[in-house]
């Protein structure tokens, strides 16, 4: 005998719950995958020594049937020989800053310069963007490749720390977009990881 449509969604329903029953003992997260994503480019500093640049971030990635939204990390930037580390975040996220939309890390005040203009950058300045025309862009959505835009430069490339000097430096501002290419693995695979920059360049600099 056929199987009526009000019979068939019913089926369906009951798949679902099934399924959801399934997860709650391991918590919402326990229906989710999750990955590592990263991309690895060479590029200049804004001291324009030639540097190692390295976007990293995490998601959850949930089924379209479960009842929680795909969640991610803000992305990380690190630039090799540098401790400055910049996190670059969406509305989904509480470290959000209010300098602009979409994907941004915003302008410490004292420590960047808003490059273009010269003028000291603040918390209403937009320093990075990922995809900066998308002011609606969510890192969840992120593909494998994004365009990065860099606006501030650091005010010193440098600072003391006890008898050593630290790097501060980090991508060289620009007004035309970093292309970067991304790489993306289970998280817990052998490798998953980004690479490790390799520090010995910085000893002979």
């Amino acid at each position: 005998m056929p199987i009526s449509s009000s019979e068939s969604a019913r089926m369906n329903y009951f798949r679902i719950f099934s399924m959801c029953l399934l997860c709650l003992p391991f918590g919402l997260t326990g229906c989710a995958s999750y990955y590592n994503h990263y991309g690895l480019f060479p590029a200049e500093n804004s001291s324009g020594e030639a540097r190692q640049v390295l976007l990293s971030w995490q998601t959850a990635d949930y089924p379209d049937w479960w009842l929680v939204a795909d969640k991610s990390t803000p992305i990380t930037l690190t630039t090799q020989c540098s401790s400055r580390v910049w996190r670059l975040a969406d509305d989904s996220h509480d470290i959000a800053g209010e300098c602009a939309g979409g994907i941004r890390a915003c302008g410490q005040p004292g420590q960047d310069i808003a490059a273009f203009r010269g003028e000291p950058a603040n918390e209403q300045t937009t320093c990075m963007a990922i995809n900066p025309d998308n002011e609606q862009a969510r890192v969840v959505d992120i593909g494998t490749s994004l365009e990065l835009l860099v606006s501030c430069r650091p005010v010193k490339t440098s600072r003391v720390v006890g008898e050593d000097q630290e790097g501060t430096d980090y991508l060289r501002p620009s007004s035309v977009t970093y292309r970067v290419h991304l790489r993306t693995s289970p998280r817990g695979a052998l490798n998953a990881g980004p690479p490790v920059m390799d520090d010995t360049v910085c000893d002979a600099d």
